[in-house]
């Protein structure tokens, strides 16, 4: 009994959910509907031409209006489902009359500010169900405060729009967010968000310091009526899980008059040995705060790998060069190479624009690179990835020929926030980040599938180089294929703590008792979670141990005798792995620390000795199956 009541009492924590089944005559009584209630519930007037769009009634600009800010096209395509209809709210009192009368009329909500989902949940329902859309755009404004140091943004707004008004009134206040400049703030920031400066002031969820979120009752909160809890579980937690962000007050950073900027390219060819790029995995997580030095490697047209180094450096090249001249002289950096700037300038450059190009491209709706079809992937690396899995990744890299991988260093700051302070947990222990991507240009590419198949094979062969027990991955490069729920059906948390692990690590309980608390089931009707997977809960299954495995020490490495000294981590990477019974028996004690499998009233009436063999017995499969790492998917839309 105790069990069902917790099962209960979680399973709105589902991506989407199905509570009962509606049936309406056409989009546009719906939305009649809709309007009337909105009207029973806000004093705030809404042009209809200007908020509400019907296929009915306009197509084209129904289709114009969501083409806009969908910015995955697979899920714009004719077999995708769309909403009966868009509302787009030019005031806080119509999000919360939208989440009232929502459930008044039984009708699924999705809601998009940037509509930067990678899995187009922000636009698209996953449900049987008519859902409606709504669109954030029309709440944008800004106010920034350069005397408080402070500025209230809402969720419509872009992140480049954010830069955009900062930079207006200041050249020394920035804000560490990411560097798409299309981006909404609204999502951005649920997931934790990072960017260039993120090894100076950490992440964008770092720097919050209130907001205004539109609950399941339709109730507008601030950080004092939310309180600390649900204020922590919404600075990384994952969008459309406890509410609708409307509103966001951020804490701006100091930034320089002069920053540095460069982007330096080598090719496989000019890389012997992957001298270079094993240099940067042992020191861009060490270097000063006020440096990032990020690596996109990309296939040419002949066939060859080019790695990108782009760098940002808070200060003037002179300070610049010293550092590299002293720390990373292998990358060959020279002062030619090196471009000072306003800091709004440097996210111009880091948006991808034509150098120079003006400020004022940062409100464009759209970037330099267009929209296209694309899937992605994520990884943390938590040492460095060893020569014979560079091969490997390069090689799987020019057989998928549209695809790019990209890393992103950490250390700084980000290893000094503990992993608890926001429900962001890849802090202190990861080196960089990794992000791999394919993209295709048509609907009816023949090739889709094999690239969507080609990048999970990629992925697969990671695994030995990247986190484990959890593999870990960035909640805002969201990936179906960790684990999705089936359509219209509640969760099954047994299986979904696996990957909402992968998400957030411990966070993740936590995470599951404030949504307990703050919701109910019912409430409302989502058709998706924004931001995150179902969650764990202690209440259903519990940790076998509370003990946690330390983080793992990266390798230290003479800067002198490279060649030596890249054969010695590959050595040291293969004995690690070449003993598969002793490597079963690590494997098998981690996970037992890490994660924990044992359902305590399975269990409570055995002996220790019994239940360790249970315990193994279980864990036995999942270890045997995690040796081939390299084993091509066999189904393109398998997870």
């Amino acid at each position: 009994m105790k069990k069902s009541k917790a099962l209960t009492a979680i399973s709105f924590l589902a991506l989407y959910f199905s509570f009962y089944k509606i049936t309406l005559i056409s989009s546009t009584s719906l939305q009649d509907d809709f309007i009337n209630c909105l009207h029973e519930n806000t004093n705030v007037d809404f042009p209809l031409v200007k908020t509400f769009f019907t296929p009915e009634r306009n197509a084209s600009m129904f289709n114009k209006v969501l083409e806009s800010r969908a910015q995955n096209l697979r899920y714009l395509t004719t077999s995708m489902p769309k909403p009966w209809f868009i509302f787009k709210p030019v005031h806080e009192s119509h999000v919360q009359a939208s989440i009232i009368c929502s459930k008044k009329l039984g009708v699924h909500l999705c809601v998009r500010s940037g509509g930067h989902d990678y899995e187009g949940l922000s636009y698209v329902s996953r449900l049987d169900s008519p859902f409606v859309l709504i669109d954030l755009s029309k709440l944008r404004k800004i106010n920034v405060d350069i005397e408080d140091n402070t500025a209230w943004v809402q969720s419509g707004a872009t992140i480049g729009e954010l830069y955009y008004r900062i930079a207006q009134k200041s050249k020394i206040h920035g804000f560490p967010a990411g560097i798409i400049s299309t981006v909404g703030i609204g999502g951005h920031i649920t997931g934790g968000a990072y960017g260039s400066m993120l090894r100076k002031f950490g992440l964008a969820a770092d720097n919050v310091l209130d907001a205004k979120i539109v609950d399941a009752n339709g109730k507008l909160l601030n950080r004092t009526s939310m309180g600390e809890d649900l204020f922590w579980a919404i600075r990384g937690g994952g969008g459309g899980s406890f509410g609708i962000i409307v509103a966001w007050k951020i804490k701006l950073v100091p930034v320089p008059e002069t920053v540095t900027v460069f982007n330096i390219i080598k090719t496989l060819e000019e890389d012997t040995g992957f001298k270079i790029l094993s240099k940067w995995q042992r020191i861009a997580y060490n270097l000063v705060e006020e440096l990032h030095i990020r690596v996109l490697f990309r296939v040419t047209g002949n066939k060859t790998v080019t790695s990108n180094y782009t760098g940002q450096f808070l200060g003037e090249k002179g300070t610049l060069m010293e550092i590299m001249k002293k720390d990373f002289p292998e990358l060959g950096l020279t002062e030619v190479d090196c471009f000072e700037m306003s800091w709004i300038d440097s996210i111009v450059f880091n948006a991808g624009f034509p150098t120079p190009s003006p400020i004022e491209v940062l409100l464009e709706p759209k970037t330099p690179f267009g929209k296209n079809y694309f899937k992605a992937k994520s990884d943390f690396a938590k040492e460095p990835i060893p020569v014979l899995g560079l091969r490997e990744m390069f090689k799987r890299l020019i057989e998928v020929d549209v695809a790019s991988i990209l890393l992103i260093p950490y250390g700084g700051m980000m290893a000094k926030i503990p992993d608890f302070a926001t429900p962001f947990p890849h802090r202190n222990g990861t080196i960089f980040k990794i992000h791999y991507g394919t993209s295709w240009t048509s609907e009816n590419d023949k090739s889709a599938n094999k690239r969507m198949k080609s990048i999970r094979d990629m992925y697969s062969c990671m695994k030995p180089y990247v986190s484990s027990n959890p593999r870990q991955a960035y909640v805002n490069y969201r990936d179906l294929d960790l684990g999705k729920n089936k359509k219209n059906s509640k969760v099954n948390f047994i299986k979904a703590q696996k990957w909402g692990a992968n998400y957030f690590k411990n966070n993740f309980n936590r995470l599951v008792k404030i949504k307990t608390k703050t919701a109910t089931e019912r409430e409302v009707q989502v058709c998706h979670r924004r931001g995150d997977p179902p969650r764990e809960t202690t209440a259903l299954w519990r940790r076998v141990t509370e003990t946690r495995s330390p983080p793992r020490e990266t390798p230290t490495a003479s800067l002198s005798g490279e060649d030596q000294e890249t054969e010695a981590e590959s050595s040291r990477f293969r004995d690690r792995n070449g003993d598969s019974s002793k490597k079963r028996k690590r494997d098998l004690e981690s996970i037992e620390v890490s994660r924990g499998i044992a359902e305590p009233s399975r269990f409570e009436s055995r002996t220790t000795e019994s239940r360790e063999n249970e315990r193994r017995r279980l864990l036995l499969s999942e270890i045997d199956a995690s040796y081939d790492t390299c084993t091509p998917s066999t189904d393109a839309s398998s997870a």
